[in-house]
């Protein structure tokens, strides 16, 4: 199955219960193809949860949830060793982190402690625990959610931690005819999400993301990508610009944009078309700006104005 098609079954099968949203679904396929992770940043009841459940779901992978509040402690997301009495030995009880796709809802609401526990898990794919490492199932997808508005009892991520996302998406509320059919939908007894069937199987989701490794970045991509980065850590209004994690991610998510587009060439529109979501988090801005009425946003709507599309031309040597 080709990238495209694979795409676009996953979309239509997600999209029967996460209505008007296919551009965010299609978003997180797109951080699922390149092996990283999604942060869904926006206000309580628009179906963030409901759409990390629906695609575990389609993508037929074993799926687990983690409720954050901040009594909650590392063993309860790693796993721990209980003393068996019959064996007199210390048995390992497995953590929810040992699964395909992990939902961690309301991240913020973690201790930093416990939001470290899953550094190793996002980056390396990996737990250790007592001294052991544990590699996790393959794929390893985790989409976290976290509420910008209530900030009582929250901890903000830190920024190792901000870096390690793939991409931010926002779901938005949906538009007026989807949400009167999601209103009608409450008159049977069941979550239409339970109708939801396996669209594929996890043997092809690796076989995709492999797939798309083979997909074209042009020399002119490449500069686009490194040039827009350095405006980032040269703009005086931020405090901290984009890390190389960024440039990776605008590199295998064009390369992904393209492939579910039917392309076997990235363009530099691939990386405009994914440059917010990969750039939120991991820029800020100074807080005598923020107090003008500047975030994140605008900066990089202007950034991404201001970056040319064709690389500089080389001076030309005198009497040349």
């Amino acid at each position: 199955m080709d990238v495209r098609s694979w795409s676009k079954s996953i979309v239509d099968e997600v999209g029967k219960v996460i209505l008007g949203k296919e551009q965010v679904i299609r978003r997180l396929l797109i951080a699922l193809l390149c092996r990283g992770h999604a942060l869904l940043e926006d206000v309580p009841g628009v179906g963030k949860t409901i759409l990390a459940r629906a695609l575990s779901l389609v993508l037929g992978g074993e799926f687990r949830r983690i409720q954050c509040t901040p009594d909650l402690l590392p063993a309860d997301v790693l796993g721990v060793s209980v003393y068996n009495p019959k064996s007199g030995d210390f048995d390992f009880k497995e953590g929810p982190v040992m699964t395909n796709i992990l939902l961690v809802d309301e991240v913020n609401r973690a201790t930093p402690r416990t939001q470290s526990a899953l550094l190793e898990a996002m980056a390396e794919g990996q737990i250790s625990v007592e001294g052991k490492t544990t590699p996790l199932p393959q794929p390893f997808f985790m989409i976290a959610t976290e509420n910008p508005v209530e900030f009582e009892g929250t901890f903000n991520l830190p920024e190792a931690q901000k870096d390690r996302f793939f991409l931010t998406l926002r779901m938005g509320y949906p538009p007026p005819e989807a949400e009167e059919e999601i209103m009608l939908a409450q008159r049977r007894l069941t979550h239409p999400v339970t109708d939801l069937k396996p669209a594929t199987d996890l043997q092809t989701v690796l076989s995709l993301q492999q797939k798309i490794l083979e997909v074209e970045v042009e020399d002119e991509v490449q500069e686009y990508i490194l040039t827009l980065v350095e405006a980032t850590r040269s703009d005086n209004r931020l405090n901290l610009g984009a890390s190389p994690r960024a440039s990776m991610a605008l590199y295998k998510g064009a390369q992904a944009v393209a492939a579910m587009n039917g392309r076997t060439r990235a363009t530099i529109d691939d990386v405009i078309n994914l440059a917010p979501g990969v750039l939120l988090k991991r820029i800020s801005v100074r807080s005598e700006h923020q107090l003008k009425g500047l975030d994140e946003d605008l900066v990089i709507d202007g950034l991404l104005e201001s970056t040319p599309r064709e690389p500089a031309a080389a001076p030309v040597a005198a009497g040349g």
